[in-house]
């Protein structure tokens, strides 16, 4: 699900591919959420090209542990961002912040970064799946500042004082400050598994982990207009 804000155009796109790839007679799905800004171009071609990118490259790696996974879709954002890169001089100020699931029956491998996040939903716990890449953490703040460029906290933590994220798609005019390395998680599955919610910070900087699963939790029980009720009215106070 996807819903336009205030802005003239909706700059979000959305990815399913069931069956994306087969390792070891295992297959894997693919989910993805791109939150574009600057306009929608960085996100289109995401939506396009990430998972056929995902799916050549796995084909020469093999069997593929939680190391390797890393390593492969660091190198498929980075082919992503390179064709985005190579694209119009328009698209130089565009880009789009990412999440993406690899679902299989024993794992579940999460690349993101930033302000889009997952949250797998598991015995009654909402389990963050991926971690937030911002200009003030102390990682990223000292990276950033090791290549000679500063963080500046104006309303928050932002990049050269205009950009509140360090990594993502695109964005050209900010290399190598902002970079397209995302964070890859791989999470064992188990039996008492209830579901996983792909999401950007429109979501998550006014709802919490806890609050958006037990929306959806409710959802799945047939309460649908308590749970509509109870989102809106956190909405409304945030």
């Amino acid at each position: 699900m996807s819903i336009i804000g205030q802005r003239n155009e909706m700059e979000d796109e959305v990815r399913v591919e069931l069956g994306l790839r087969t390792i070891n007679d295992e297959k894997y799905n693919f989910f993805a959420m791109y939150d574009g800004h600057g306009g929608t171009q960085v996100a289109q071609v995401c939506r396009e090209q990430l998972h056929q990118i995902v799916a050549k490259e796995i084909v020469g790696w093999g069997d593929i542990d939680g190391a390797e996974w890393g390593r492969l879709m660091e190198k498929c954002f980075e082919r992503t961002d390179d064709e985005v890169n190579r694209g119009a001089v328009a698209m130089k100020t565009v880009g789009s912040i990412v999440v993406t699931t690899m679902i299989g029956n024993e794992e579940v491998v999460v690349a993101n970064y930033d302000n889009c996040r997952a949250v797998l939903a598991r015995d009654g716990i909402a389990l963050p799946l991926s971690d937030n890449y911002k200009p003030g953490r102390d990682d990223e703040l000292k990276r950033i500042e090791s290549i000679n460029e500063r963080v500046i906290n104006w309303n928050g933590y932002q990049v050269l004082g205009v950009f509140a994220t360090s990594r993502s798609i695109g964005d050209e005019y900010l290399k190598p400050f902002v970079i397209s390395k995302p964070k890859v998680t791989v999470t064992k599955r188990i039996d008492n598994e209830e579901f996983l919610i792909l999401g950007s910070d429109s979501l998550w900087d006014v709802v919490s982990n806890e609050i958006a699963c037990n929306i959806v939790r409710r959802c799945f029980g047939g309460q649908i207009e308590e749970a509509f009720v109870e989102g809106r009215e956190r909405q409304s106070c945030c």
